[in-house]
């Protein structure tokens, strides 16, 4: 093959600017790449398998956490295990080019700045009859309705985005039922107001476990049990910041390698801002079980280790 590198973008990201800032960087460094333009959701995750079982060395994802999901998703089903996945970050979250640091590598794209490669861990996710690759953050309870009210949000992007789609859910999604949660060897039954999963630093733009690592063969995670919306908004600036609490009594985080949720009600839950599952699927259920060193993914060091 002549072309090593195939970008598979939105076209609606970046304002629907996707395609002239691809356009315009191959002019201004000369690089050599084939777009393939994305035509409804899921159509990324076939293009990438595609890609892959082509022979392209290098799998490039241009858009946002949702395009980055599906196109990693579709190199991880594909027999290969050599491809190199990529992230150009134009869409309005991007925290898995965050954790590689590629968000600041696409700020100086025109340096040509030098990247390496790094293999990383990658997570399983089981709900149900349904299977598929996280590769970032997971959630489920209150974390799944944010992502809900997100969706909905289209005037503003970023961190003020889900802070919006936050308070939104505070209001109208607000529920904290019992859930049993395996933490490894580790059992608790308690009332649930959410739970995140973290493989990366950040959960929809909010640095929730800035020491988290993409290749030590555990998740980091953050289980929010009986808060309530007071909390929510004395925390909500910490969260921002990186700085939740770590000794508070309804506040647990550590590290895992294996989680297994059963909920007395339906789940609302997501893997990357896609959702796994919704209420209305009547998902009580998800496993999610890390996988060391899955994936080849393209990284640039000068700040890919700034969380830790």
């Amino acid at each position: 093959m002549s072309i090593a590198t195939c970008v598979i973008y939105n076209p609606a990201a970046g304002r629907g600017k996707a395609e002239k800032l691809l356009a315009e960087l191959r002019n201004t460094t000369g690089s050599d790449f084939e777009l393939r333009a994305t035509r409804e959701p899921g159509h990324a995750t076939e293009l990438a398998r595609t890609a892959a079982g082509e022979g392209f060395a290098r799998v490039v994802a241009a858009g946002g956490d949702g395009t980055v999901h599906e196109v990693a998703n579709g190199i991880l089903q594909s027999e290969r295990r050599d491809v190199v996945f990529s992230v150009w970050p134009i869409g309005s979250a991007n925290d898995y080019a965050f954790a590689l640091g590629m968000d600041a590598w696409w700020s100086k794209r025109h340096e040509r700045l030098p990247t390496e490669i790094q293999e990383v861990d990658v997570g399983r996710v089981v709900a149900g009859d349904r299977e598929r690759f996280m590769i970032c953050c997971f959630g489920v309870g209150f974390n799944g309705m944010v992502t809900i009210e997100a969706r909905k949000t289209q005037w503003v992007k970023g961190m003020p985005l889900y802070a919006w789609a936050f308070l939104k859910a505070m209001v109208k999604h607000f529920a904290t039922p019992t859930m049993t949660i395996q933490f490894d060897d580790r059992e608790i039954v308690t009332p649930t107001l959410a739970l995140s999963v973290l493989n990366g630093q950040r959960e929809g733009n909010f640095p929730l476990r800035p020491a988290a690592s993409l290749t030590d063969g555990q998740f980091d995670y953050m289980h929010a049990t009986r808060l309530n919306r007071g909390h929510m908004i004395r925390y909500l600036p910490a969260m921002a910041t990186g700085n939740l609490p770590e000794q508070h009594r309804l506040i647990q985080v550590g590290r895992v390698r294996r989680v297994a949720i059963s909920s007395e009600t339906p789940l609302c839950a997501h893997a990357d801002g896609e959702f796994v599952c919704v209420p209305e699927d009547k998902i009580t259920q998800v496993l999610l079980e890390v996988i060391p060193q899955r994936m080849r993914v393209e990284v640039f060091r000068p700040t890919q280790d700034r969380g830790h």
